[in-house]
């Protein structure tokens, strides 16, 4: 198989529920019930050839990205908007799609997309700070200085969030990374999703 070849579909096999192993399995049943889904997201079965790069990718996502005290909806945002950016459209399109599922959070607005535009009046100022220094840190972090950590404080972020969400920098580093190597396509499962 080429590397170069664009009309390959995936560049890593990707491991259907049905062909796992069971310790793949176990991760995948994991993953749908910590993020509330009836399937296995592309992203994870094209590691399910390797069950110890599965797991280790598995729970440093959970446990940036889910766990913690930084609201899901900002970590998803900062996901969505540097993905977007560097142009890994998997990260851009899936994050996008549960940013905008938790778009009442911000507005009761039943129209209201959170990631139509996230410098709308309805999106916390500190959402938006965080959007754009976090996107900063992930994209340039030789360009994150003292002032933008001053600023996530003015904007009422503690030392404990401020790492949180720095820490988002480095997983839709990773995210980005897998998906855009591996090839993987959206999930036809998210596209026909309704959340």
């Amino acid at each position: 198989m080429s590397y170069t070849d664009a009309t390959v579909s995936a560049r890593y096999k990707v491991v259907s529920y049905e062909e796992a192993s069971s310790e793949v399995k176990e991760i995948y049943d994991e993953t749908m019930r910590v993020l509330q889904l009836p399937f296995v997201l592309n992203w994870f079965k094209c590691q399910g050839s390797n069950a110890t790069l599965l797991r280790g990718n598995w729970t440093k996502l959970k446990s940036t990205l889910i766990e913690g005290q930084v609201p899901n909806i900002l970590k998803q945002l900062i996901i969505y908007n540097a993905s977007k950016q560097r142009g890994c459209d998997y990260c851009a399109h899936a994050h996008g799609l549960f940013a905008d599922s938790m778009s009442s959070m911000i507005s009761d607005d039943e129209n209201f997309k959170v990631t139509a535009n996230l410098d709308a009046p309805a999106l916390p100022n500190s959402y938006k700070v965080a959007v754009k220094l976090v996107t900063k840190a992930a994209l340039h972090p030789e360009a994150v200085n003292e002032n933008d950590f001053q600023d996530l404080e003015k904007e009422g972020f503690s030392e404990e969030e401020i790492l949180e969400l720095m820490s988002q920098a480095d997983l839709v580093n990773m995210l980005n990374t897998i998906a855009t190597l591996s090839g993987i396509k959206i999930d036809n499962e998210l596209l026909e999703a309704e959340f």
